[in-house]
């Protein structure tokens, strides 16, 4: 089978994830290209990593190369027409999170999927670790009895500086603040594991920071399971730290770590009362570590690539976060309880995070 030709549109900080990514799947792809508003760094990251077309234009670049896959790593408020352009040029597409602004930007690019047949995923490599694939699994099959309560914290620290980029801190540009931006990969990471969140409860602020978007968010859930659920996004947390703990009716699985996972940051324990080896045993029954990465991720669309079938965090698996944090918003806001679905386009949450009358004119 041919390796499948690559084009990189953006150039920014986490380029070296998608790089790495590219060369650890080297025997079934090539990387033909990338593009980047700055012909400087176009220049300085073709050399680097011996890229043999460097482009300013991304429209020109997909014409001319015409890649098979699009890894598109611009700042958000690029990555809707930059998606539909791609899979108007016959590739599919690995976009960052967050994949587009609003409910009604994710339906436009699925109408531009249905009319390419081409597919979209959204990178979020937390669900593609050894640990995080085990743990999904053990749920599913009821091991450790019904979710009862989580908590889903994502304590980061970013100061001023960091917000100070021309693309960062406003909703029309990054879309929100950490809850769309930081604690983001959690969030998916935990609705993926459970059944269908029910609704939501939010507040939001902001307490350190010149900018338009929170620093901070808190939540409750009610899953359909009728699990419950608090979320913690923050910008403010000196000390950091990436926190997942479920309590289930017959054990404590939790997550501490922070940009990434591997085997070791999760733990199991129990109630004296509730010790059963079995269970022990069938969460040590893990045989494999491999963290959840750009990699994996990569491989699996590929995977997908050449089945011609829907890639992994695709359609409904990546509308979930797009719904659910536009339900929080909509929360936050309008101080009431946001069930799941309830959020349609005659909604002004339909179209911008902070339900901004301009963003639906715009649509």
């Amino acid at each position: 089978m041919s390796k499948k030709r690559i084009a990189i549109i953006g150039a920014g900080g986490i380029i070296n994830s998608h790089i790495k990514a590219i060369h650890t799947n080297i025997d079934r792809v090539e990387l033909v290209g990338i593009s980047d508003i700055n012909e400087e760094r176009v220049q300085e990251v073709c050399n680097a990593f011996d890229i043999p077309h460097g482009y300013t234009d991304n429209h020109k670049m997909l014409n001319e190369l015409q890649p098979d896959l699009v890894h598109i790593i611009s700042p958000p408020a690029t990555h809707k027409d930059l998606i539909i352009a791609s899979l108007e040029a016959g590739a599919w597409v690995f976009c960052e999170k967050p994949l587009c602004r609003s409910l009604a930007d994710f339906d436009a690019i699925t109408e531009a999927e249905n009319r390419t047949g081409r597919y979209v995923s959204t990178v979020f490599q937390w669900r593609f670790g050894s640990a995080g694939k085990h743990m999904k699994k053990l749920i599913q099959d009821d091991v450790f009895g019904k979710p009862m309560v989580l908590s889903c914290n994502t304590w980061w620290y970013r100061t001023q500086q960091y917000y100070d980029a021309p693309w960062r801190g406003t909703y029309e540009k990054e879309f929100g603040g950490p809850t769309m931006t930081l604690g983001i990969h959690l969030t998916d990471f935990m609705l993926w594991m459970m059944d269908d969140w029910a609704e939501v409860s939010a507040m939001i602020g902001t307490l350190d920071h010149d900018i338009q978007v929170e620093d901070i968010s808190m939540a409750h859930i009610r899953f359909e399971n009728d699990a419950r659920a608090s979320i913690i996004n923050s910008a403010l947390s000196p000390r950091q730290e990436t926190y997942l703990r479920m309590d289930f009716q017959k054990a404590t699985i939790e997550l501490k770590a922070m940009y990434r996972y591997t085997n070791e940051n999760w733990t199991f324990s129990t109630h004296p009362d509730l010790k059963d080896p079995e269970i022990k045993a069938q969460w040590d029954a893990l045989d494999v570590d491999f963290m959840g990465s750009h990699d994996q991720q990569l491989s699996e669309i590929l995977d997908a690539m050449d089945n011609n079938t829907r890639p992994p965090v695709s359609g409904d698996e990546a509308r979930r976060i797009i719904d659910f944090n536009a339900s929080l918003y909509k929360s936050a806001f309008t101080k009431t309880h946001i069930k799941r679905g309830s959020i349609t386009p005659d909604d002004p949450f339909y179209f911008s995070n902070n339900g901004a009358p301009e963003m639906m004119e715009q649509a």
